[in-house]
């Protein structure tokens, strides 16, 4: 029996059994539900404990989507702690192909010209499954050729996202407390890129030859932007030849507590 479901289980049986024993009438001046968070923090702090003390790895899934002959595709994801690297590479029939710590659950769907992916991580790994320390690391990369909708979901993650040889139509980002580097398309057209964060850094990297806008709203800590490069007009930070620029993307970040630097 994995470790963490042990402490939650008994967590729950021994608070069973205090109420079991209030309604008996054995503990008639103790206000069990007033212990309930104080369980809870103990319980807590165990599973880290533990987490620290075992580093057992988690099962790796290989995963290798085909295109099935699509044209354009979306990809949809979400994912909730450790590390996730996604760059350009995928073979030339597939979509995506890469390596999954903790396992992937995945849906796919074809309309038409387009192909549709979900993944996120398997429902049975939380709350019980998993344990700190683990490791759930996603590496994959997606094909250079197709036109690609992305919307990426993350929470306590470090992510290191390339789109730099990718066509990537449009990017939705929803970061938690997290870290993540961004590297935009270089030769995608016109990109808008819409980042929505709480307690999290980000670090946007513009490759040579894009244009990019960049319009913050909330309530930043930091905003580092090199305004040599992209200068403030009209409550925008943007390219001088944004107007005329081939490849351009359109950038609104939307942040709680955090940090962003353009470079």
């Amino acid at each position: 029996m994995r470790r963490s479901s042990m402490i939650w289980g008994a967590l729950i049986i021994l608070f069973g059994t205090l109420l079991l024993l209030q309604n008996l009438g054995y503990l008639r001046n103790v206000n069990l539900w007033g212990l309930a968070w104080p369980f809870f923090l103990i319980a807590l702090g165990v599973w880290f404990l533990l987490g620290a003390l075992s580093r057992r790895a988690l099962p790796v899934e290989h995963l290798a989507i085909p295109l099935q002959g699509a044209s354009r595709a979306e990809l949809r994801l979400s994912h909730a702690v450790g590390r996730i690297q996604m760059a350009a590479g995928a073979s030339a029939d597939n979509l995506l192909e890469g390596d999954f710590g903790g396992g992937v659950d995945v849906k796919t769907r074809r309309e038409g010209e387009q192909l549709s992916v979900k993944l996120k991580l398997p429902a049975r790994l939380f709350p019980f499954d998993w344990m700190p320390g683990q490791s759930l690391d996603w590496t994959f990369s997606l094909a250079p050729q197709v036109p690609l909708r992305l919307e990426l979901e993350t929470g306590a993650s470090n992510s290191m996202l390339d789109l730099s040889e990718l066509q990537v139509n449009e990017l939705v980002l929803k970061a938690g407390a997290s870290s993540t580097v961004l590297t935009l398309p270089a030769q995608a057209g016109f990109t808008p890129v819409k980042v929505e964060a709480g307690a999290a850094s980000l670090k946007i990297v513009v490759p040579a030859g894009v244009a990019v806008r960049i319009r913050p709203t909330g309530g930043l800590t930091s905003l580092n932007v090199d305004r040599q490069r992209f200068p403030l007009t009209d409550g925008a930070y943007q390219s001088p030849d944004y107007d005329s620029a081939a490849n351009k993307v359109d950038i609104r970040i939307e942040m709680g507590v955090g940090s962003v630097s353009v470079v």
